[in-house]
Order: structure tokens, then sequence, then C-alpha cells
């Protein structure tokens, strides 16, 4: 499966999200490749992190910052089980190209008006890839949510009107997460027993389950 985190919207998430989905995946002994296709460079940055730190490699990373992923990554995929592609924020040929590789599409939200209404464009190019991929699975997902916070669920009810649905799997506002992106780790080296790992075993147990 091919799994692309994508938002035309900055700071929503998407490197945070795809590592995450990514080290979840492989520390169940599957074999994953994350796809860094942000010209910024934030998962090679956090790869380039973890090397320093001399910790073990996880899964592979690669920088694929153009156009031609759609192309590309297939065959990257064709000895994995899974392939996660960590998107660009408004870089249009690279949005689409992504789109067009995918199998499944993730659009991470933070719990804000402004992000479902920022979703309109991204909505709008998911339908020009569907016009050549009828069969791209689609999901929002609520990323950096307080506990029981009443605008979470006002911004899961915007989303509820729109096509894709949401998630059932939210992801908290975590200090672990940040711990995680400086330090090179994931949630769950840092603390196996922590809300957030449980919380992105769920999310990579929903995804698993999405069918392409």
């Amino acid at each position: 499966m091919i799994v692309a985190l994508l938002n035309q919207k900055g700071g929503v998430g998407k490197t945070t999200l795809a590592l995450h989905l990514a080290g979840e995946w492989a520390r169940r002994g599957q074999r994953i490749t994350l796809i860094d296709a942000d010209p910024q460079g934030s998962s090679l940055d956090w790869s380039e992190q973890r090397a320093r730190e001399r910790l073990p490699r996880l899964f592979g990373i690669v920088g694929l910052a153009r156009d031609t992923l759609h192309r590309e990554v297939p065959e990257i995929a064709r000895d994995h089980h899974h392939v996660v592609i960590d998107g660009p924020p408004r870089v249009a040929g690279l949005m689409r190209s992504a789109l067009l590789a995918a199998d499944v599409v993730l659009i991470p939200v933070q719990p804000s008006p402004f992000d479902g209404w920022a979703s309109a464009e991204m909505l709008k190019l998911l339908d020009e890839a569907r016009v050549f991929r009828p069969g791209l699975t689609a999901r929002f997902i609520m990323n950096r949510c307080g506990a029981r916070t009443i605008i979470a669920r006002e911004t899961a009810e915007t989303l509820g009107d729109h096509d894709p649905p949401v998630l059932r799997s939210t992801i908290g506002q975590r200090v672990v997460f940040a711990d995680a992106a400086q330090s090179g780790r994931l949630a769950f080296e840092l603390d196996d027993f922590s809300p957030a790992s449980r919380e992105i075993a769920a999310l990579t147990r929903e995804v698993g389950g999405l069918k392409p």
C-alpha cells in the first residue's frame, strides 16, 4: 500500500504522522520506505539526527521532491509492504504527482475551523486525481487535538459533511512528539506506554485496514 500524507496547509503534522506510521509498521516487521517529497526535507533531517544519535535504522527514507512521483514510487513499492509519502505544502505539481502515486491519501487537519475551510483546495485536487484514479481512498485525520475540546468536535462535525470521511482515530497534542522530532526518535522509543504510542498504534491499525 502507498499511503500519502497530504495537505496544502503547512504545519498540520504531516511529517510527524508519516514518520510514526512508517515506524509503527516497521516495528511490526514490515518492509517500509518513507518518501520525503517535501522540498524542506524534514523527514531527511529527522533521519540525519537519528544517525547522529547512533540509533538503528527502522526504515529507509528517500528524498524524492519531484513531480515524477507517480512513476517512481510504484516501482519502489514493488518489494515493500508499505510506502509512506511525506507530502509537500503548496507545490501543486508535486501534490498532483503524489495523489496519482497513492493508494490511500490521509489529510491531516488540526482542530480549527480554519483547517476545515483550508481543506477545500486539497479536496479539489483530490477530485481531479480521482478522474485518473477512481478507486483512490482518502480520509481526514484529526491531529494535535486537545482532550475533549469543543473545537475538535466542531471541526470533526464540519469535516463530516465532506467526502472523504474522518478517521475514527485521533492524535492528541503531545509533548512527546516534539521530543521525538528533536532527538531522531519515535514516540514508542521514548515511552512505549504513553497515550501518544497508543494513539499511533490505533491509527496504524485503522489505516492498514483501509481498502485501496
